[in-house]
């Protein structure tokens, strides 16, 4: 009788193991991985990436002072040491146009290249700028627009002599804001429970409560004119082409899984890359209604924090502890 007791406690044990085992079996694979691990003399955490207009000559920064240079396309890098006393800073944003350049993070702080980073000027900053700098944005010659991590806009057309505000108020301590080419911003609040909109011409940023239970963990702009959404517990979310003013029904490209989602960028109009932590990669082919996963990558040691496409033959992803990925297009069978 004791016997018979355990051999069906077993298999229940299976069946309960099958069952659990659902959703997480059924994301196929990628049969080729283009991402391969690039070397870093660095072990600090990374945070933005950006190049010149010749796609070879870029820098990487995060914390800990953390400024590299790469001069074949993100192949290698080699440090450079700026003066900048004995305080540590968090370099949280990198944007080049051409061959001038800008730096941002925290403690306040704002570097200005002229010449493709041969060399650096520290801006002054206002003691009075409402938070700490959270990203930049080269537009041009002399030109940049500036956020806080309060939700504060900036716009300098004289070098970063002059800053005009573009918006009245700051919206609050915000999780990540991202901007669209065209020049809209779209902000995710610290706790992830509202986001807020703003376009050129609006005064004040316009606050939308999020469309579920679940806390917004990033969002931003896809080359296909949609919003996305990356929501805890894996959720993925779009608006609808057709109204870009509903969102479409909740995604799971990995069902059952403990790690959360942490960033997504368009390849193309079509191909979607979506990182995660503990080194979890997903891609989709067709606008985000069917995924694959990249379990080549899995044993990388690192939550894989932003995935950036400099063009579609060019991207990066960024993570902690000096992880680096570089993305290397398949060979196109003869």
């Amino acid at each position: 009788m004791h016997s018979h007791f355990k051999f069906w406690q077993r298999i229940v044990g299976v069946l309960l193991a099958v069952v659990l085992c659902v959703g997480c079996s059924q994301v196929t694979s990628l049969s080729d991985n283009p991402w391969q691990a690039v070397t870093l003399p660095t072990k600090a955490n990374l945070q933005d990436i950006s190049f010149t207009s010749d796609h070879q000559h870029g820098w990487l920064v995060g914390n800990d002072s953390t400024l590299l240079e790469t001069t074949d396309g993100g192949k290698t890098w080699q440090p450079t040491k700026l003066d900048l006393g004995d305080q540590k800073y968090i370099f949280s944003s990198v944007s080049f146009a051409g061959s001038e350049g800008w730096v941002t993070g925290e403690p306040a702080i704002l570097l200005h290249s002229h010449d493709g980073g041969r060399s650096w000027t520290q801006i002054p900053l206002s003691a009075k700028l409402p938070g700490n700098p959270k990203t930049i944005t080269a537009l041009g010659p002399q030109s940049a627009e500036m956020t806080t991590d309060v939700g504060a806009i900036y716009r300098t057309t004289d070098g970063g002599k002059t800053w005009k505000a573009m918006v009245q108020e700051a919206v609050g301590v915000l999780r990540n804001i991202a901007r669209s080419p065209e020049g809209k911003y779209i902000a995710v609040s610290a706790r992830g429970n509202f986001y807020s909109t703003w376009e050129p011409g609006q005064d004040a940023w316009e606050p939308h409560q999020r469309n579920s239970s679940r806390r917004v963990q990033n969002m931003g702009f896809g080359q296909d004119g949609r919003l996305w959404m990356l929501a805890r517990g894996g959720q993925v979310q779009f608006t609808s082409l057709e109204n870009p003013d509903e969102w479409e029904k909740p995604q799971y490209p990995e069902f059952s899984t403990s790690w959360g989602l942490l960033d997504l960028a368009y390849r193309t109009p079509n191909e979607i890359w979506v990182s995660g932590g503990s080194g979890n990669l997903l891609r989709s082919l067709d606008g985000g209604k069917t995924w694959e996963k990249d379990r080549a990558v899995e044993d990388v040691a690192s939550n894989l924090y932003r995935v950036i496409f400099i063009t579609p033959e060019q991207g990066f992803i960024i993570g902690q502890r000096g992880t680096l990925l570089k993305y290397q297009a398949p060979v196109a069978a003869a």
